[in-house]
Parts: structure tokens; sequence; C-alpha cells
């Protein structure tokens, strides 16, 4: 009996450390309309980093992560090679930390990234 208990508990915190180890995507709640034109970041991602992430990532030595997101060089480092795009996406430890980002933004970054990152 006592076997079987410790079984349970050990499947139980095995099934909840997995839960907290995922990348989970965030589902968009609403269909953005179809982006039909070349996403830039001049154009179209820089007032959406400016907006939700400078608060934490304006500066040479950012206080969240050591990650800076104030020129384009950064942001397209961080989104090509880093997390940027997965924590946007991620409904474990989404960014901003202030709240999930809207469907549309969320399209304009996946299409900036499918475009290759133009920026202007």
């Amino acid at each position: 009996m006592k076997t079987q208990h410790y079984k349970l508990l050990m499947v139980s915190f095995f099934c909840l450390f997995a839960a907290k180890c995922t990348t989970t995507e965030i589902p968009l709640e609403e269909d953005p309309a179809p982006i039909t034109t070349l996403v830039k970041y001049n154009t179209d991602v820089k007032t959406i980093i400016d907006n939700n992430c400078l608060n934490c990532h304006g500066t040479a030595t950012p206080r969240i992560g050591g990650i800076p997101l104030f020129n384009y060089s950064q942001v397209r480092e961080e989104a090509e090679f880093g997390t940027l795009i997965n924590r946007m996406n991620s409904t474990i430890n989404p960014m901003p930390q202030s709240g999930i980002l809207s469907a549309e933004k969320l399209a304009i970054i996946d299409q900036w990234k499918a475009d290759g990152f133009l920026e202007n």
C-alpha cells in the first residue's frame, strides 16, 4: 500500500514539474486580420517593443534578464537567436510580464519573423 502511495506521489510530482518546464504557446483569442504587406521593424515592430518591453529592457543594463531591446540590432538578435518570440508566446512565463500581448501584436511579430526580420 505504501509503495502505491509513493508511486502516485512521484508521478504527481513529475507531472507538476514537467508542466512548469513547458513553453506552450498562447492560443490567439481572436483571429487577427491577415497581414498582406511586409512587416518591418521601423514601421511595425518598434512601436510594440517600445510600448511593451522598454520599461524593463530599455537600458544598456536592463533590470530583467540582462537583455537590452532598445534598437533594431538587439531586438533582431534576441528574436532570431534568443527567446524573445518564444517568451511573447509562452503561457507559462510570458513577456511582457505586465500582460500578454494582443493577438494582433503577436501576429505582427510572427509575420516579422516570417518576412525575414526586415528593418525598413
